[in-house]
């Protein structure tokens, strides 16, 4: 099985950019980082098992451009993720403080999370896709909420 570039483009295209935003932290990038994964899709030979076997490992190759990405010397001398902020809409205060949160999060927490809620994917799945054990995802699942419960207690003001 293998769809053409455009049907995949058309389908995850957003989802895509999302995931390598939350690893890069940069609008440009990650559309490169985008671009790329379907560039790479194009050439690869490989046939896929089924829809979700192409899904993981777009996602996958993504989340590994992406890393790459940030690894140049040019992303380790870059703007700070605030001035990228700023240049962004949201429905609420809250939201963007959410959104803030959540992209600062240590690299290996955020991309769980993302995967997780935004993604819909289980935590099986999400071991799959990132060659961890379901034990460590489910570690780095409340290990990250943990911290975006104590970053947004501190800035939301909220007492338990």
């Amino acid at each position: 099985m293998k769809p053409s570039v455009e049907i995949l483009i058309e389908k995850y295209r957003n989802n895509l950019y999302v995931m390598a935003f939350s690893v890069c932290k940069n609008a440009q990038d990650a559309e490169d980082v985008v671009q790329d994964t379907f560039i790479q899709y194009w050439s690869q030979k490989k046939e896929f098992e089924s829809e979700q076997h192409i899904r993981a490992w777009l996602i996958r190759v993504v989340i590994n451009k992406a890393k790459n990405k940030n690894n140049t010397f040019f992303r380790r001398n870059a703007l700070p993720l605030e001035d990228y902020i700023q240049t962004l809409t949201f429905e609420s205060e809250e939201s963007s403080e959410l959104f803030e949160a959540v992209m600062n999060l240590p690299e290996k927490y955020r991309i769980v999370i993302h995967l997780f809620y935004y993604e819909d994917y289980s935590v099986n799945e999400i071991a799959k896709i990132l060659k961890l054990t379901q034990s460590n995802v489910k570690v780095r699942l409340s290990r990250g909420r943990l911290l975006l419960r104590n970053t947004l207690k501190e800035d939301w003001g909220y007492d338990e």
